[in-house]
C-alpha cells in the first residue's frame, strides 16, 4: 500500500472533529457520528491489514455488508447497527454508504497511486458528506461533494509515502476547496460538515497544529456565520 504507517489515519484532531459534531442538530448528530464510525472502521481495515490481498476481502466484507442492509437487519456488529438506526430511516440505503468502501479499496489496490486514482479515492470517500447532506434535507447542495473530497484528500496527503503522491493529493484538495465559493454561507443543518471541512482546510494551510486557539476560534466563527 502506498502510505506511511506511523498512525496511519488516526484522527489527530479529535477535540476537533467532537467540535464540528456538536454543530449538528442532536436529532441527525447521531447519523453523522454514524457516518465518521464508518470510515474510521475502514481506516481500521487499513491499519491492522499487511497485504493488499488480505484488506481487499476485509473492504468487500464491507461492501456486501452495507450492500445488505437494503434487505436484511444488520448483523450483530455496533457500526453496522448504529448506521441502520439513524440512517435509514432518512430516505439513505445501504448501498448509497458502498461508495465509501470504494474509496478506500484504492489505497489497497494501488501500490503507486497517480492523479486518477487519487481522484478516485477522493470521489468514494466524499459520499459521507453527500450522504450526511442527505440526511439534512440538502441532497443538492454542490459543496457536499467538493468539500467531502477536499476533506479526505487532505487527510490522505498527511499518510502517504510517496512525496509525488501527497502532493498530488494536497494539489487536488486545494482545488476541491477552491470550488467551494467562501463568500456563501453554509446554512445551519450543514455547518457541522463545513466545520470538518474548515478544520482540513487548516490542516493544509499548516501554519497552526489542531487544538490551537486560533484554529478554535476560526470553527466558533463558522458556526456562527457559516462561513
Amino acid at each position: 500500500m502506498p502510505l506511511t504507517t506511523d498512525d496511519l489515519f488516526r484522527p489527530d484532531g479529535v477535540a476537533e472533529r467532537a467540535l464540528a459534531l456538536s454543530y449538528a442538530d442532536v436529532r441527525h448528530r447521531a447519523a453523522l457520528e454514524s457516518l465518521l464510525a464508518l470510515d474510521d472502521a475502514l481506516a481500521q481495515v487499513l491499519r491492522t491489514t499487511t497485504t493488499p490481498a488480505v484488506g481487499q476481502l476485509r473492504l468487500a466484507w464491507w461492501r456486501e455488508a452495507l450492500a445488505a442492509l437494503d434487505h436484511a437487519p444488520p448483523p450483530a456488529q455496533p457500526v453496522l447497527e448504529r448506521l441502520a438506526a439513524h440512517l435509514l430511516r432518512h430516505d439513505v440505503t445501504g448501498a448509497m454508504l458502498v461508495p465509501i468502501v470504494h474509496g478506500w479499496e484504492v489505497l489497497v489496490e494501488e501500490e503507486v497511486l497517480g492523479a486518477p486514482a487519487i481522484a478516485r479515492y477522493a470521489a468514494g470517500r466524499a459520499q459521507l458528506f453527500v450522504v450526511a447532506g442527505r440526511v439534512w434535507g440538502h441532497a443538492d447542495d454542490p459543496r457536499l461533494d467538493a468539500a467531502g473530497r477536499g476533506w479526505a484528500l487532505a487527510d490522505l496527503s498527511r499518510h502517504l509515502s510517496r512525496p509525488d503522491d501527497a502532493a498530488e493529493a494536497k494539489r487536488q484538495a486545494q482545488a476541491a476547496f477552491a470550488s467551494v465559493a467562501d463568500g456563501a454561507r453554509w446554512p445551519t443543518a450543514l455547518r457541522s460538515l463545513g466545520a470538518l471541512a474548515r478544520s482540513a482546510r487548516l490542516d493544509l494551510d499548516g501554519r497552526d497544529p489542531a487544538g490551537h486557539p486560533r484554529r478554535a476560534a476560526r470553527l466558533l466563527w463558522h458556526r456562527l456565520t457559516g462561513r
